[in-house]
């Protein structure tokens, strides 16, 4: 049979060639039920009550499934299809409920329970304590000690929620798709650089049209809002763009999302109250490091007290260049980037479009491996002959400083149709050390750059070279990692609030002159990037600060009022509830047709529900680890291999809390964020 399916192979790569929708369902029926089979065997009465046997087994079946429904999940996401998604649908459906009954096993809870009150489990190696104890705080928020029918209606409402999640990205995706502007007058690009129109050219000939094509997807919507001189060309993208999957602009109720959000808050209430928690919010904070829902909004308050005045500041100075220089009497909302880099041209004397030529993607990607191995000693190669989902798609080998490959990665970096949009960095294979055999760490990283056009190699935007850099964090975190227990290895189990915390301290190498060095080089002349124009990009990262910060409140701020305020008696209240975060935090207002959380995918569909703060938490944690290295010259391998060995390699072994301070010697202190912004 495993001959027959891939998904059932135990290979140490995926072969993603061979994976078809008709593996999927045999696969996943044939994996659960050796993993029941497995569960049974391990409570059963006179079964070994020992750490290998109890919790090594459990990752051992978890394993199992992971290594087949990865790059099934993955596939759904980089690769989508009509066929895949039918099984995907009912597969993830089947993974949801066994996840929950798992959790509920209380025979299972029992033997761990066990472990954790044995005479010796405070003798434990302290990776091996903390797995037991994260298990037990899974299973209590799994309803282990729920009665029926709340067990039962607990376990309904995950499975839906799990469908509901899948509803929601879809839609997000075909909403995106599904709308396109033709253009075979390039005078309707007029502003638009050669290098944005170039990508719209290409989507043309992508669907045998001549001209352009103006789609949804990140490149376009970039390129016409902060470049096209063509106002009503900018407003169509933004009222495309900002009503996907809702109720309003150019595909009204097609693909409306409205419905799934109201259905998705009031389970996650009901599945909260079931647990015990208060609201989802509160249930959220179970595995974060903000202890309550009064932290988590003293921290965003105070950060708005000190942003919003700047913000406001910025916005009133926008409208004045906008009126005076750009006649635009009233500020829409599709107007906001295009003045602001037009105030930042004429500010700054920067134009991301100089930048671009110095940031060619392949060098890009050599400078930040060379900077890797600066830090930490290791290096990646690629590796041919992996067999991939797609021509453009690279595979490297990890290698430690003796040449042994320890891990290994996909870097996915191209838009394309069947791509969900953003980047995101996810796990293929956790590190897990059992046998003669160890399983190696393996990351998928994702992006959606545009590709290379007529003979040039893909050209960065700085924003894209953060970007980068970002996910790449979360590789390194992945990779990293010297615990071999998948549940708490790498990323896995790490506090929601502190998992940003690597990807978000690599942002910072974008900015270093050193870095730089390693890779911003001409693509045709090979000239390093000039001081006079590093001089200004240093200068200019600090423009409209407030106005960013702001944004990232309103998010923020909107997300976990929507889980902490919900009431079944009013439902969900999401454009309420949008108007009472941005009168808090904001200071522009987008028309009332904007339908922002339609397309929220990040809380909706992702792990950031009543978490979205994570983001402005971690960059505390980041801006100030990062200020270590600048103490010690920023690209120092000493303190390199004592940020890997005290927060990149110790996964969720111990509190992210305690890792900080091990690494930094203190407690976090929260100006590093606002120095960050340039706004102490």
């Amino acid at each position: 049979m495993n001959q027959d399916n891939p998904l059932l192979a135990d290979d140490t790569l995926p072969a993603f060639s061979q994976i078809r929708p008709e593996h999927v369902e045999p696969a996943i029926d044939a994996i659960l039920a050796d993993y029941r089979a497995g569960i049974d065997a391990l409570v059963a009465p006179g079964a070994p009550r020992d750490f290998a046997t109890v919790m090594l087994t459990q990752e051992r079946l978890e394993q199992r499934l992971a290594r087949a429904w990865a790059p099934v999940s993955h596939l759904h996401s980089v690769a989508d299809s009509e066929a895949l998604r039918k099984v995907y649908g009912p597969a993830e459906e089947k993974l949801t409920e066994h996840a929950i009954e798992l959790g509920q096993n209380r025979d299972l809870y029992a033997a761990v329970q066990a472990l954790a009150d044995a005479p010796d489990f405070a003798a434990l190696p302290r990776p091996e304590r903390a797995l037991v104890e994260h298990a037990l705080r899974d299973f209590r928020l799994s309803g282990v000690a729920l009665e029926e029918p709340a067990r039962s209606r607990f376990r309904e409402i995950g499975v839906e929620l799990s469908k509901l999640s899948t509803e929601f990205s879809n839609a997000v995706l075909d909403a995106s798709e599904a709308w396109h502007e033709h253009i075979t007058d390039e005078r309707d690009l007029a502003g638009i650089p050669e290098s944005g129109r170039a990508v719209l050219r290409q989507y043309a000939e992508d669907q045998d049209l001549d001209g352009y094509l103006v789609t949804l997807k990140q490149p376009s919507v970039q390129a016409v809002l902060t470049y096209a001189d063509n106002r009503g060309l900018r407003e169509r993208v933004y009222w495309a763009y900002q009503t996907r999957a809702s109720d309003q602009g150019p595909n009204a109720g097609k693909f409306d999302n409205s419905a799934r959000i109201e259905q998705i808050m009031a389970l996650r209430h009901e599945a909260a109250q079931l647990l015990g928690f208060a609201n989802a919010a509160e249930e959220s904070l179970a595995t974060k490091m903000a202890g309550s829902p009064a932290e988590v909004l003293e921290f965003l308050h105070d950060l708005a007290i000190r942003a919003k005045p700047v913000a406001q500041q910025e916005l009133a100075r926008l409208r004045e260049f906008a009126h005076a220089e750009l006649k635009l009497d009233n500020l829409e909302s599709w107007d906001v980037g295009y003045a602001s880099e037009k105030l930042r041209q004429q500010q700054y004397e920067l134009d991301e479009e100089q930048l671009k030529p110095y940031f060619p993607l392949p060098a890009v990607i050599d400078g930040l491996f060379g900077l890797t191995t600066q830090l930490y000693g290791i290096t990646l190669a690629v590796r041919d002959a992996v067999d991939t989902w797609h021509p453009d798609v690279r595979y490297y080998d990890v290698r430690d400083a003796a040449g042994r490959v320890f891990a290994g990665a996909y870097v996915d970096l191209y838009a394309r149709n069947g791509k969900r949009g953003g980047a995101w960095m996810d796990v293929c294979r956790a590190r897990f050390d059992d046998g003669e055999q160890p399983q190696l760490p393996v990351a998928f990283l994702t992006c959606n750059f545009a590709p290379p056009t007529e003979g040039r190699p893909a050209l960065l935007t700085h924003d894209d070279v953060l970007t980068l850099f970002h996910e790449f964090g979360h590789g390194l975190h992945h990779l990293l990692t010297a615990i071999a227990l998948p549940s708490i290895g790498g990323i896995d189990g790490v506090e929601w609030d502190a998992v940003e915390l690597p990807s978000q301290f690599m942002e910072n190498f974008g900015w270093n002159r050193a870095a730089l060095d390693l890779f911003a080089r001409h693509y045709q002349t090979d000239e390093r990037l000039p001081d006079e124009l590093f001089r200004r990009m240093l200068t200019a990262r600090h423009f409209h600060a407030g106005l960013f910060l702001v944004r990232q409140l309103e998010f923020a701020l909107f997300d976990f009022l929507l889980h902490l305020e919900y009431n079944p008696a009013e439902g969900a209240r999401t454009l309420i509830v949008l108007e009472q975060a941005r009168k808090q935090v904001a200071v522009l207002y987008p028309p009332a047709w904007q339908r922002f959380p339609h397309g929220f995918s990040h809380i909706f569909a992702g792990g950031y529900a009543a978490g979205y703060y994570s983001y402005l938490w971690a960059e505390l944690l980041s801006a100030d680890a990062f200020g270590e290295f600048e103490a010690h010259g920023v690209i120092d391998r000493a303190t390199g291999e004592r940020f890997r060995r005290e927060v990149l390699s110790v996964g969720a072994s111990r509190p992210a809390l305690e890792s900080f301070v091990a690494f930094r010697g203190r407690r976090p202190e929260p100006e590093a964020l606002l120095r960050s912004h340039g706004l102490a």
